[in-house]
């Protein structure tokens, strides 16, 4: 448990938010034209996908955060 402040955490949010945005930009400027023909159904799996995918590092990262290092503590 952390006893003192540390900028880490108000350093990941801003970082987690820039990334968000440019994961979101990067699939709207490069992939949505690439798919913008399919049918509606074919588009959903691939959205439910992308929007999930930016999920998976997110557990090291919010470790990182609360204790400054990507594996979590051993208990």
């Amino acid at each position: 448990m952390r006893k003192e402040p540390t900028l880490r955490i108000p350093f990941g949010v801003l970082a987690l938010l820039t990334a968000l945005f440019v994961y979101g930009g990067a699939i709207a400027r490069y992939l949505a034209p690439l798919i913008a023909g399919w049918p509606a159904l074919a588009q959903t799996p691939v959205y439910i996908l992308l929007g999930v995918v930016w999920l998976l590092p997110l557990k090291r990262f919010l470790i990182w955060m609360e204790t400054g290092r990507w594996r979590a503590p051993e208990e």
